[in-house]
């Protein structure tokens, strides 16, 4: 004899289960699952501000276009610094790229500090959100604010008839530089912020380093001319193996590929690491 059919669950017996689902929430994602996440949901964040306002991206294309058009084109007809053949200006382009890529990401901490004060942190620091995945989003949301800036520099280079790659992988390379030096800098930004817990302190601060981290490196001159303190400062710059990374991609001259990205992307690490265990001091 064939068995009798199973009888259909009773609408009480359905409502249960539905019931025993809403007592019983999904795990929460933890720990590497929600980097991903955090990152890409930090990178639409600004990419939404930027929409909604873009004066931002007109305003900071005006002083890498004065630099291009005055420093870059006067010094090319004085021909004071030796360059290795190529005009002065096509030499400038890349270091003016990680120049404004750099002063985009060194104010990133003031962020951070009105976020504390608005009480968002907080909020975000008792979510199952790991604190290094917070920085990391962060990090990265102020890379993709400076890859935005570097395209905006790359086509005033263009314009100005600087004789750049238009390769589409040693257009990636250069995206990804940008990216990891962005990302150190925006962690030194809020490392200190962590340490100064004040918009104004840290104002200060990032004015008196932003300078000496630019005229220390080799975006505007060799290392070769350099007085020997200087070189060895510039050794320890990481805004000088990221201007010899995109001057390498970009331009084709001699560079350190592999050290210079060995070199950002430990920089973006420990700054990723630095400003995630200091993180807590902001708010308390």
């Amino acid at each position: 004899m064939s068995e009798a059919p199973a009888a259909p669950r009773t609408a009480s017996a359905e409502r249960t289960g539905a019931a025993s689902l809403l007592l019983t929430p999904p795990k929460p994602r933890s720990g590497w699952r929600l980097l991903p996440a955090r990152v890409v949901a930090m990178c639409a964040v600004e990419l939404q501000k930027l929409r909604h306002d873009r004066t931002e991206l007109y305003t900071r294309a005006i002083q890498p276009a004065l630099w291009l058009l005055i420093f870059g084109q006067t010094f090319t007809r004085i021909k004071a610094i030796p360059t290795g053949g190529i005009p002065y200006i096509d030499y400038l382009a890349p270091g003016i790229i990680a120049q404004s890529a750099m002063f985009i990401a060194i104010f990133y901490g003031i962020q951070i500090i009105w976020e504390r004060d608005a009480g968002i942190l907080n909020k975000l620091l008792v979510t199952p959100t790991p604190r290094s995945a917070l920085i990391t989003g962060k990090a990265f949301a102020a890379g993709v604010k400076s890859l935005i800036q570097a395209v905006v520099v790359i086509v005033i280079a263009a314009i100005l008839g600087v004789a750049l790659t238009w390769n589409p992988l040693k257009l990636l390379g250069v995206g990804l530089a940008v990216v990891l030096a962005s990302a150190f800098f925006s962690c030194l930004s809020m490392s200190i912020a962590g340490i100064v817990l004040s918009r104004d302190r840290l104002m200060g601060i990032g004015q008196a380093i932003t300078m000496p981290l630019f005229f220390g490196s080799n975006a505007l001159y060799p290392v070769a001319i350099m007085p020997g303190w200087l070189q060895a400062v510039s050794k320890a710059n990481p805004l000088s193996y990221q201007v010899d990374a995109l001057r390498g991609l970009l331009l084709g001259t001699p560079a350190h590929l592999a050290l210079d990205f060995g070199v950002l992307g430990v920089a973006a690490a420990l700054g990723i690491t630095a400003a995630s265990s200091l993180l807590g001091r902001l708010a308390r």
